[in-house]
């Protein structure tokens, strides 16, 4: 709220509703600012946003502090350089064909005079990978992986009331450590904390929701830090608020604190009657956890937390809050096509958004720690999180190095450090995410059982003893790695686990699961995940009885979802994938890997409306056409785009993906294909119909022959403008806006088949961040402000600066007319 404002009602209603107000107005900046600050439990943040310097030449001066880098380029974070490297076919295709290398960063920071006697950390969400921060010249530390948050206390070497000097190093010379496109950099946020030598300790506020005999408990652990050289007696209050603000219950507690060290308070919060979280609504409170030290407030945080439970059982299989529903999951890489891995909070709200539309229900992080923004936004916007930690553990799996299936497989990777690490980065998750609500599940792991790759076992040779009718991968490798040392490493990660977090189940992802069950690895697990393993749903249920079960990565295919419809026990399925994502690429040109739902841009492919027909409550139906196949094709394509464009009388296949009863087609206002029934074998209703030109439309019918659903295509002249669909409006200082643009004919309609090429020129005080058109063979350059449209779109990212005024937005091409966006910035 304003300053003015506020001077102004205090004129008017007096000195005690001001001070009531303004309570008010900072516990609404308290609850806003817990979203911002990534979790670090404690503290004031400033986040490092502008002003860094970088360079891809590596070299030890680079970390001194009298070091020049006025030629160093000027960047800001977060910040990924491979997405802006050169495409080319000799890279590794997990990478997407782009670049990695060591990089250097360097930021001068000024820490204010009456800051000494502060503490000073730095805190960074994630940095990929193998980096090394300095300070004034002083390492203060290493960190191998590339997706954990990680701090340092840089108290020691600051200079308070003068210049200092951040230094990181990144070391991603493997540039082909991953399956997946991870990008290089400091592609998450970074932070400068200030705080008191007594706070609250890193990610050191732990809260979960209990439910009781009557209402719910908020159990809260809260670490305290010591870093004076005196004991220290605390007191510590939690208060919780609800999502208006309204104080519903708090604690008091005691504590002393010996010197340097470390001590844990322990309480709870009942609340009777509380508004539950759940998918559909996804109810939030806020804790206020305050530290006082001789009657002043030395410390204070705020989480996010909120109210639910989970049932999980071998015959029923998931229950939220007492319902028992199907988990219609995604899995998720971490990139946004074109912005690689540095991804602005918005276009993930985009994205969760357009999934939450097509029925998703739940995400799988595959398979590593994201950033906190999209931990945030599944906890706003009432998404479930299976939360993955690993795809390696103590030995890589085999990689394309030079280009895809060429030569032989390389074996850079994570695994190097696991042995030292791997621990510590589990614990280091679960720390950090553990007070999302939407968490539901820890997984240590994604197909470090792949048969061969590297573990073996006897049973891989096949027989009738083992169940396999032939040998799997080449059979049993003796000098392979015993697959025996899976359920030891998962004992003990599992233990890491619970350590932190006893109130949520582990998991893993198994893609070898006849192989592991000869092993303790799925018995050390609360629920097990099956990858690409419904064959063995019924049998492992009997043989198993206690164990649950769940696809943890599966096909689009209608036959993998029935598995799960037609079975309780098995709880629900994670389709691979949510989203295309970079990297994990096929022979050139290829970006990625293209079976998401939605494509790079976030746009809805086909096959999500298809899920969308499957996963919905709400009534829907979509037209999709191509060249009939006559009697070629074993079953209709989930794969269709709506286009009716055709050579006149053509054979076209017309595919309707709905949730409706029935279904009939129209073609100009006439019924030509005749009313059908929804199809239990595919999932979808088709007809063939010889094409002309108009407009197509299907109508979805209840079983009484009401409508309840209506989808058209028309068909297209050639190009003639260029039409933004959305994006344009208010918008405040600092914010992203993302234009949606679209090719039309002369009448407005969209030309499915444009492939011109735009020019995006912006005028006023914005950035071009990039253009996504989700062609996943168009290796093109995609750090300029030209590109090409598929299927007639693109998205541009621009990013707005932080003074007044008007930006415009202009889209070109030759022969079309221009388009324009008009952004207000306040």
């Amino acid at each position: 709220m304003k300053r003015e404002m506020i001077d102004e009602r205090v004129n008017v209603i007096g000195k005690r509703f001001q001070a009531f107000k303004n309570i008010m107005v900072l516990l609404m900046v308290f609850c806003q600012a817990a979203v911002m600050v990534a979790q670090v439990s404690f503290g004031q943040s400033e986040k490092l946003k502008e002003g860094w310097k970088f360079t891809l030449k590596d070299a030890t001066e680079n970390a001194i502090n009298d070091f020049d880098d006025s030629h160093w380029q000027t960047i800001s974070v977060p910040h990924d350089w491979s997405v802006n490297g050169q495409l080319s076919p000799t890279l590794a295709s997990a990478t997407g064909y782009l670049p990695g290398g060591v990089g250097w960063y360097r930021k001068h920071l000024e820490i204010p005079l009456d800051k000494k006697g502060e503490k000073v950390y730095l805190y960074f969400e994630g940095v990929y990978n193998r980096s090394e921060v300095f300070i004034n010249g002083h390492s203060l530390g290493k960190r191998p992986n590339g997706y954990v948050s990680f701090m340092y206390d840089a108290t020691p070497f600051i200079k308070y009331g003068g210049d200092n000097v951040i230094a990181v190093r990144v070391d991603h010379s493997q540039s082909a450590d991953s399956r997946w496109y991870t990008g290089s950099g400091i592609y998450r946020d970074a932070w400068l904390v200030y705080a008191n030598p007594v706070h609250v300790a890193q990610w050191g506020v732990y809260a979960y929701p209990e439910k009781l005999n009557s209402g719910y408990r908020l159990n809260v652990e809260v670490d305290l830090e010591n870093g004076l050289g005196t004991s220290q007696s605390l007191i510590v209050e939690n208060q919780l608020f609800d999502s208006k603000n309204n104080l519903v219950a708090k604690s008091t507690g005691k504590l002393k604190v010996l010197p340097n060290q470390t001590e844990k308070l322990t309480t709870s919060l009942k609340v009777k009657r509380p508004n539950l979280w759940s998918v559909d609504t996804p109810n939030l409170y806020t804790l206020k956890t305050i530290v006082y030290s001789n009657g002043k407030v030395v410390d204070e945080s705020l989480t996010k937390t909120g109210f639910r439970d989970f049932t999980f059982d071998s015959n029923k299989g998931f229950a939220l809050n007492g319902n028992w529903m199907k988990v219609k999951g995604v899995c998720l890489h971490h990139d946004g096509g074109v912005l690689g891995a540095a991804v602005p909070r918005a276009v993930w709200k985009r994205r969760l958004l357009t999934l939450k539309e097509i029925g998703v229900n739940a995400i799988r992080t595959s398979h590593n720690p994201q950033a906190p923004d999209l931990y945030n936004l599944c906890d706003e916007l009432g998404l479930l999180v299976l939360n993955e930690a690993f795809d390696e553990w103590e030995f890589p799996k085999r990689k394309w190095l030079k280009g895809w299936n060429k030569g032989e497989p390389g074996f850079q990777g994570s695994y190097d450090f696991f042995k030292e690490w791997g621990e510590r980065d589990l614990a280091d998750m679960v720390k950090r995410d553990r007070n999302h609500v939407s968490v539901f599940a820890w997984s240590i792991g994604n197909e470090v059982d792949y048969p061969n790759d590297p573990y073996s076992h006897p049973v891989l040779d096949g027989g009738r003893d083992t169940g396999f009718t032939q040998p799997i991968f080449g059979g049993y490798k003796k000098d392979a790695p015993d697959a025996k040392r899976l359920g030891a490493i998962a004992q003990q990660l599992v233990k890491v686990v619970k350590e932190y977090d006893p109130s949520r189940p582990t998991t893993a992802g198994l893609a070898g699961v006849a192989m592991s069950n000869q092993t303790e690895y799925p018995f050390a697990l609360d629920i097990a995940g099956y990858n690409y393993t419904e064959s063995l749903y019924d049998h492992d249920h009997a043989e198993y009885p206690n164990r649950v079960l769940y696809g943890s990565e599966n096909r689009h295919d209608f036959l993998a979802w029935k598995e799960v419809t037609s079975r309780d026990f098995v709880f629900g399925q994670f389709l691979w994938t949510g989203i295309d994502y970079l990297g994990e690429s096929g022979a050139w040109p290829s970006r990625g890997f293209y079976s998401g739902l939605l494509d790079f841009g976030g746009f809805i492919k086909p096959r999500g409306y298809f899920r969308q027909s499957l996963w919905s409550d709400r009534p829907m139906a979509y037209l999709g056409t191509y060249p009939s196949p006559g009697n070629r094709e074993r079953s209709p394509s989930m794969d269709a785009w709506s286009e009716w464009n055709y050579e006149e009388g053509q054979m076209i296949r017309v595919v309707c993906y709905t949730n409706a009863a029935q279904a009939e087609l129209h073609l100009n206002g006439k019924i030509v294909g005749e009313r059908k029934t929804y199809n239990n074998e595919t999932g979808i209703i088709f007809w063939d119909v010889p094409f002309q030109k108009g407009t197509l439309e299907v109508l979805g019918l209840d079983n009484n022959g009401n409508q309840v659903s209506q989808y058209r295509v028309q068909s297209s002249s050639r190009p003639d403008a260029i039409k933004l669909i959305s994006g344009e409006g208010n918008y405040k200082k600092g914010e992203l806006a993302q234009l949606v643009v679209q090719v039309v004919d002369k009448n407005g309609i969209p030309v499915m088949l444009s492939d011109e090429e735009l020019t995006c020129q912006i005028t006023g005080d914005a950035k071009l961040l990039g253009l996504e058109a989700s062609n996943n063979s168009d290796m093109s350059d995609y750090t300029d402000n030209k590109h090409r449209v598929y299927h007639g779109r693109l998205i541009a990212y621009v990013q707005l600066g932080n003074t007044n005024g008007d930006v415009v937005v202009k889209f070109s091409s030759p022969w079309l007319q221009s388009g324009e966006a008009r952004i207000s910035v306040q």
